[in-house]
């Protein structure tokens, strides 16, 4: 049987330590998964063509046995990174605090930043045709993600399970988030 791959992308201005994502990494290699946790380039300055282009890399020739778990922009790195691949599909995507939109964006840099992301429109069709199965896990308090817009965008456009976690914000180490079993459990169902 072939060794099932797990791929976590950290957020804007994350690492591969972040708390969660590492304890995710250890949870997954117990029960038999291949995990890389990558540092993404310019991670203060996230780029669409930056962050694909390193993903294509990363993952070139990904297959039915490669799973995808995303923070907030590395969940639209995923969404973009698979709207390129052709006649390819994966296992599946977990996207953690994803986003289409944001709220709470502070400085006009920030707003700078986020605005190709925003922007730039999403072929959701090529999206959904690179994987079997998404799901979406979001918090009733991101200050950064608007809940019910993008819930629906979710279930709509990508056909994801979502699931809501209570108080989480935006699945921070700031917001009391070191450890994420749904997670796992979204692994563990996509991977069946």
């Amino acid at each position: 049987m072939a060794n099932k791959k797990v791929y976590i992308i950290h957020r804007w201005g994350g690492n591969s330590n972040e708390r969660w994502l590492v304890w995710l990494g250890n949870q997954l290699k117990t029960i038999g998964y291949e995990v890389t946790i990558p540092d993404m380039p310019n991670s203060e300055t996230p780029k669409i063509e930056e962050w694909v282009g390193y993903l294509q890399k990363l993952i070139p020739t990904p297959d039915e046995n490669t799973f995808l778990v995303g923070h907030s922009v590395g969940c639209q790195a995923i969404i973009r990174y698979l709207e390129k691949l052709e006649n390819i599909k994966v296992g599946g995507a977990v996207f953690v605090a994803g986003w289409f939109n944001l709220t709470g964006l502070e400085s006009n840099k920030e707003k700078e930043i986020a605005k190709p992301w925003i922007e730039t429109p999403i072929n959701f069709e090529k999206v959904k045709s690179a994987a079997s199965n998404f799901m979406a896990i979001l918090s009733d308090n991101d200050p950064y993600v608007p809940l019910s817009e993008t819930k629906k965008i979710f279930e709509e456009k990508l056909g994801a399970k979502v699931v809501i976690e209570k108080n989480k914000g935006h699945f921070t180490e700031g917001d009391d988030v070191f450890e994420l079993p749904e997670v796992v459990r979204s692994i563990e169902k996509l991977a069946k």
